[in-house]
């Protein structure tokens, strides 16, 4: 049997990391409702329709092993990489906390960021904000960013930086997709610098007149409602 669903790693047996990859693959081209535990079954070669429900358990314990398999790497990489820049430092804390997801779609049969997408999509997202890490490394982001951004006004500042983070998945799952199709594409490096100082623009934007007016009225909304 493969470690429990939740363990970190990948599963030494390969027949499971056949399924983890085949299931990853599938969950993001078809979403998550739209793929059977048999279709991952077949499609990975596996003659055992309850191959998956062996080596798992249920759909969402499946989720969740994908989740063991790829967040420990990522999550790692995104650390040393924050230790490592100012952090003062806008565009270089902003490239710490997307390059290792845009690297992960960068990598050769991965599926991993389509994934994510699908699961925003079908309203699962909580069973990846249930990761304790992956929620330590989003909080240390937006502390970041809060103090990074002091210059635009809050609402619109937490706004602005839950949006940075959201539309990174979509970014970097198109990216993964033209990888796996083996469309022409822009290299890497400048790929990576284009989106980087894209969203360190958005982050760090003046508010405009008609934002910091809102604002306001949203202040003296909130005052009055207490």
């Amino acid at each position: 049997m493969t470690p429990a669903p939740g363990a970190p790693g990948a599963p030494a047996n390969a027949t499971a990391r056949q399924l983890l990859g085949v299931a990853e693959r599938l969950f993001a081209e078809h979403g998550i409702a739209g793929v059977s535990l048999r279709q991952i079954a077949a499609e990975a070669g596996s003659l055992n329709n309850s191959a998956v429900r062996y080596h798992f358990g249920t759909k969402d314990d499946l989720l969740r092993a994908i989740f063991a398999w790829r967040l420990p790497e990522l999550l790692q990489r995104r650390a040393l990489l924050r230790a490592r820049v100012d952090p003062g430092d806008l565009r270089a804390q902003v490239e710490a906390h997307l390059l290792p997801l845009l690297e992960l779609a960068e990598a050769p049969d991965c599926s991993y960021v389509g994934f994510i997408e699908q699961l925003e999509r079908a309203g699962n997202i909580e069973l990846l904000v249930r990761q304790p890490d992956v929620m330590a490394s989003f909080d240390d982001f937006v502390d970041q960013m809060q103090r990074l951004l002091r210059s635009v006004p809050e609402p619109a500042r937490g706004l602005r930086i839950r949006q940075a983070h959201a539309l990174t998945v979509h970014v970097a799952a198109e990216r993964e997709r033209a990888v796996n199709r083996d469309d022409t594409r822009e290299p890497f490096g400048l790929f990576v610098s284009a989106v980087v100082d894209g969203f360190t623009g958005f982050l760090a934007a003046p508010a405009s007149p008609e934002t910091r007016r809102l604002v306001r009225r949203r202040r003296a909304e909130t005052d009055r409602s207490r």
